[in-house]
């Protein structure tokens, strides 16, 4: 099985990823941890995404291609993974798509979690809160949802006009999404 998960900055990706990988037995590969396995390893990649990362600016494509591809041909991916956080451009669904192909395989799903946007300003508010993230006030947290749907819409089109995306509400208690979940993507046979 080899899926994507998305859905705006506090829908509970993070979550449901560990879920869903455990439900399938493939890795949840976020690219924040890629990054930051990278970096703390010191390798090439990760001393130049680091470059970046420190200067406060998106890590480019090619770099996070790199990252994302030496990732999914690691042994524990290579009967499907799940990916948070990538892609995020419609140059890396292109890339995603190669790097899948080429090993004779294709994406199966995405999963696309929905949620109402004041609903999850209020989640992400208190959970500022609770961590005592002083930076996530309510400004910086909807610019952040607003940013999320610029950037993703035109990835998520791509992939509704494949047939692929799963929107799944993901409001509620965690155990109902995460069946909801389930409920969709066990409908797709084994690639």
């Amino acid at each position: 099985m080899r899926l994507i998960i998305m859905g705006p900055p506090g829908a509970g990706k993070g979550t449901q990823a560990r879920f869903i990988a455990e439900h399938f037995k493939i890795p949840a590969i976020s690219t924040g941890d890629i990054f930051r396995a990278n970096v703390s390893e010191g390798t090439e990649l990760g001393l130049e995404a680091k470059r970046y990362m420190d200067a406060g600016e998106y890590v480019p494509d090619e770099v996070t291609n790199l990252m994302v591809r030496n990732r999914i041909d690691e042994p524990d991916a290579v009967s499907g993974f799940l990916l948070d956080g990538y892609p995020r451009t419609l140059a890396q669904v292109e890339e995603l798509d190669g790097m899948i192909r080429f090993t004779g395989h294709r994406l199966d799903a995405v999963v696309c979690l929905t949620v109402d946007q004041d609903e999850i300003v209020d989640r992400l508010l208190q959970r500022a809160q609770v961590e005592g993230r002083a930076d996530d006030t309510e400004d910086v947290v909807r610019r952040r949802q607003e940013v999320y749907l610029e950037q993703t819409a035109p990835l998520i089109e791509v992939y509704k006009k494949r047939g692929i995306v799963h929107e799944i509400d993901g409001l509620g208690e965690v155990a109902d999404v995460t069946q909801r979940i389930f409920s969709a993507l066990d409908v797709i046979p084994e690639s």
